[in-house]
Parts: structure tokens; sequence; C-alpha cells
């Protein structure tokens, strides 16, 4: 296994499990408890469970009574293209696999089973459902040896595919850089299975410099670009930049989804645990 694989594994397993950050790390709400009934408190009782309205209203208390807990479906789908292949502090890939990871490791916390897919032009079984570590070890392993380049995404598949691959209502994380979002539409999706988008930008995309006389190679076309990258051509891609990405939330706000944005340089954890809260 790669270095660089191991130390993002070992990394997330520690934040996930680490006794400091208690059960404030859970980054996967459901619907947790089935309420069951109200009967009387007894001494030894959980207070958390007290209802204080009732208990006012018959002037002792009672506490709720729960189901064991139910199980959340969860699908984590990271969108593989060319342009993951690209960044300045670490690749976006390797942050894709450090997300993955983390959410990966969150399910095995909270005993939920996961699912993974990769997703580009089609849309492919990763790991089955499971609640072990080793199915985190090897999704990470396969998100982060994925062989990107020359890949391009088709949201119309991806979202036909997921459609039909999910059968059960999930929560399915939606991993990628959003560039080109042109066919998307998660309308149909989003109201069969929650949708969670996560967006891994590179700060050198959304602000890049002008360097000049380069030669750039786009990862996902192979297109050549031998030029000069002046402010004026900056200028041009940062408003197609923003025009993509105003179109992208706006219709992210119809659909009534979550989504946070994670650049390179940042710590994933930090930015999911405030997503999920």
């Amino acid at each position: 296994m790669n270095n660089s694989l191991k130390k993002i594994l070992i990394k997330t397993r520690r934040q996930i499990f680490s006794e400091n950050i208690g059960n404030n790390s859970s980054l996967l709400k459901g619907e947790g408890y089935d309420f069951l009934e109200l009967k009387e408190y007894e001494y030894g009782e959980d207070i958390k469970n007290i209802d204080w309205v009732i208990s006012a209203k018959f002037k002792k208390p009672y506490v709720k009574v729960f189901h064991a807990q139910r199980e959340l479906n969860i699908s984590i789908v990271p969108i593989l293209t060319g342009s993951v292949h690209f960044g300045t502090k670490k690749f976006k890939q390797e942050l894709i696999t450090e997300i993955s990871s983390i959410l990966g490791y969150s399910c095995i916390k909270q005993s939920d089973p996961f699912t993974s897919f990769i997703a580009n032009e089609n849309v492919n079984l990763c790991t089955k459902k499971s609640k072990r570590h080793f199915a985190v070890n090897k999704m990470a392993e396969e998100i982060f040896n994925y062989n990107s380049v020359g890949k391009q995404q088709d949201f119309k598949k991806i979202t036909e595919e997921l459609l039909l691959k999910i059968k059960k209502k999930s929560t399915i994380f939606l991993i990628g850089d959003f560039f080109d979002i042109k066919n998307l539409d998660l309308k149909v999706l989003s109201k069969k299975h929650e949708i969670v988008i996560i967006m891994v930008r590179d700060r050198f995309e959304e602000k890049p410099e002008a360097l000049g006389n380069v030669n750039l190679v786009d990862p996902t076309t192979n297109y050549n670009f031998d030029g000069n990258l002046n402010s004026s051509l900056i200028k041009k891609y940062e408003q197609e930049v923003k025009e993509n990405d105003h179109l992208f939330f706006e219709h992210l706000q119809k659909c009534a989804i979550k989504s946070i944005k994670i650049y390179t340089h940042e710590e994933p954890l930090v930015k999911l645990l405030r997503l999920m809260q």
C-alpha cells in the first residue's frame, strides 16, 4: 500500500475513533431511535430521556422508550474525472480519498453499513455494503489509485445509474469538483434519496495567477494549451467558473440539497462536521 494512502487511513481512523472528539464527531445523522411509548421514570434510567412537558403535566417524571436504532443506508460516490488529477497543495483525488475515508469510518463507528461507487462516464461498484474496516481500506485504495486522467463525467448517466443501483432510501454523498454541470439534474434522485454534495476544489482553479507563457495539459480532454496566461484570459475564465457555480448552487437550493466546499489546503473533518450539524 502507498505510504501517502497509509497516512490518510491512519489519520482519518484516529480522527473518527479518537476519544477527544467523542460523539460530537458523528457525521451521519438519520432518524435515530424509533419512539415507542412513555412510561414512569424508574431510578437509574437515563435522565436525558425524560419528557419534561409530559412530566410537568402529570407532576411526576416520565421517560421516552425507544425501539433499537435503525440503520442508515449510506452510499459514498466520488466522481473521478481527469480534473481531479490536479492540486497545488495536494491533488484533489487525494483529498477525495481522505473525505471518503472519514465518511466510511463514521459509518463503522455508528454501526451503519455503507456502499461505495466510482462515477464518471458510468457508475461502477467500488465496495459492497459493509460495516467492516476492510471495506474502508479497499475503498480508499481504489479511489487513491484510480486512473482518472482522460475520464469525463456524464451527470445524466450518473443520476440514472444511481437510481437503478441504489434501491433502498439512502443518504448519498456525491464528491467531486462539479465543473461543467450543464446536464446535471438531481431533482428525481433527491426525491428518492437524501443527497449531500461535497465540492472539492483547489484555490488556483478559482483564482489563478497570471503566469505568462505556459504549456498546460487538460487532464480530462488531454487538450494542450501553449500560450500566454494573462489577466484578460484569467478574467474570462473566472467569470465562466462563477456562472457555473451560480447555476449549480441555485439548482441545489431548488432541490433542498445540503452542500459544502472543501479546498485542497483545508482540513476536511472540520468542514464535514459543520455540514452535518
